[in-house]
């Protein structure tokens, strides 16, 4: 039976022990990396995880998968932004309010310009996500800023905010509780009247239940 680590593991001690491996095995730019399997393997954690950890490297442009052929590294000297944010975090591991202020930073402008541009405001993402809530009884945490994020059509925005998303140490992966659900309900709800300031005041009260529950998980 696989012998696989507690789930609580880090997305940082994933991508940190990616890191090694890279390092002691000499892959290069190019290079091909080990299967999801094999990866899982080695470094004692559930596929899903290591699928996770690879998805996410990939979106910040530091890895590649060819359909057929694998994942391979990129050249990341050619996304210096990118490399920059994730030096800082790597070499700043105790960073984290920096890291989750920073975070909110991103999220708080992409629901100022939907709040401020009435196309966005429009976008039926916004009812999808209230009625699932409705129906569902909860919903994703990431989906509510990813999508938030994602109708902006801010790319590097999106890129930077997976990456600090991932070590903010905040559970965005799992689903809402009710308590949550109310103040989400009232953030969607404003969206299309363009009342900005109550979409940020139910954000603000959302954000901070989630990392203030994230904070008991992980110290």
């Amino acid at each position: 039976m696989e012998n696989v680590k507690p789930s609580s593991k880090m997305f940082l001690d994933i991508v940190g022990e990616l890191k090694v491996l890279i390092s002691e095995e000499g892959i290069k730019a190019g290079d091909r990396l080990p299967s999801e399997r094999d990866l899982a393997e080695r470094l004692q954690v559930g596929r899903s995880t290591i699928r996770e950890a690879l998805r996410s490297l990939e979106l910040l442009g530091l890895i590649e998968t060819r359909r057929g052929d694998g994942t391979f590294l990129t050249d990341f000297r050619k996304h210096k932004l990118v490399n920059v944010l994730a030096e800082f975090i790597m070499q700043q591991p105790d960073s984290i309010n920096d890291v989750r202020k920073t975070r909110r930073i991103h999220e708080i402008a992409a629901i100022q310009t939907v709040c401020n541009t009435v196309d966005l405001r429009g976008l039926p993402v916004w009812e999808s996500l209230h009625l699932k809530i409705i129906e569902d009884g909860e919903v994703l945490r990431e989906d509510i800023m990813r999508e938030m994020i994602v109708a902006t059509g801010n790319r590097l925005s999106l890129r930077i905010w997976f990456l600090l998303k991932q070590y903010s140490k905040v559970r965005f992966d799992e689903m809402t509780s009710l308590v949550e659900n109310r103040l989400i309900l009232d953030m969607l709800q404003s969206i299309p009247t363009g009342n900005k300031q109550a979409a940020l005041e139910a954000y603000a009260k959302w954000i901070e239940l989630v990392e203030d529950e994230s904070e008991g998980n992980f110290k």
